[in-house]
């Protein structure tokens, strides 16, 4: 099912998105890394092999890039089998923070909206049909969609507001996209992990790393980004897996 497949991953520079890269390298898929032009795509590419994982520069939020990406990937290997949302941004503000009057700003709360929810939406509704054009296999089967939510779009914390709404919106619309996906053999899943190393966590200081390890009932630590990468790959390969968001999250239930 992976090998040989290709699969374009956003957010594929870091985190999350760079381990489901290199274990689909691994596992003979070749992949379409996109991320922002900042990034470190076009290094991880390199260090991957260029016949196995090219970088395109991407904002999700930006139709002609996403358009771009499809058709250097068309290009560059003729088809599109999976697609892998895991770009993503969040931000930390309470609705109203009394002691300095303020109120959160909409212009952050509506770019965490436009990234998380409009960016994966608008990578999802064009990559589809790239994805259709494939030849169904036994099962009529054509390719998968795996988004990202999180623990935090059923238990946000205080000053999640933005970032839970984002991730909610995710998994609510899991389902009936996976409805519209149907009739073409396209599957749709995605994961909502709990606490993760990723670059954002790491950068907390250790005293609060161990602090968020020791609420994870088990195992008793952070994700590794690699578990995520574990999980996608189950997901491509079980084809009953369809309109489901999987909690991936040691049995965290996020306090406020």
């Amino acid at each position: 099912m992976l090998k040989g497949a290709v699969t374009l991953v956003t957010g594929g520079a870091s985190g999350l998105g760079k381990a489901t890269v290199e274990r689909l390298v691994q596992q003979g898929s070749r992949v379409v890394l996109c991320d922002l032009p900042i990034s470190k795509g076009n290094d991880v590419a390199k260090e991957l092999g260029e016949d196995k994982c090219i970088f395109v520069p991407l904002d999700v939020t930006k139709e002609s890039d996403v358009q771009n990406a499809l058709t250097v990937t068309k290009d560059k290997f003729g088809q599109l089998n999976n697609v892998i949302n895991c770009a993503g941004v969040g931000v930390a503000f309470k609705t109203y923070n009394f002691n300095k009057k303020l109120a959160h700003s909409l212009e952050d709360f509506s770019r965490v909206i436009q990234i998380n929810t409009v960016g994966t939406f608008n990578v999802i509704r064009l990559a589809v049909g790239l994805i259709g054009e494939n030849a169904p296999n036994e099962d009529g089967q054509r390719g998968v969609v795996i988004n990202t939510a999180s623990v935090a779009g059923y238990e946000g914390q205080m000053g999640q507001a933005a970032y839970s709404a984002s991730k909610a919106a995710i998994i609510g619309m899991t389902l009936p996209i996976a409805r519209d996906l149907s009739s073409q053999g396209i599957r749709v899943c995605t994961i909502a992990p709990g606490l993760f190393k990723t670059p954002l966590l790491s950068s907390l200081p250790e005293k609060v790393i161990a602090f968020l390890s020791k609420s994870v009932p088990f195992p008793q630590r952070l994700g590794n980004p690699s578990e995520y990468a574990m999980l996608v790959q189950s997901i491509i390969e079980n084809p009953m897996l369809n309109g489901e968001v999987i909690r991936l999250d040691g049995a965290i239930r996020m306090q406020p």
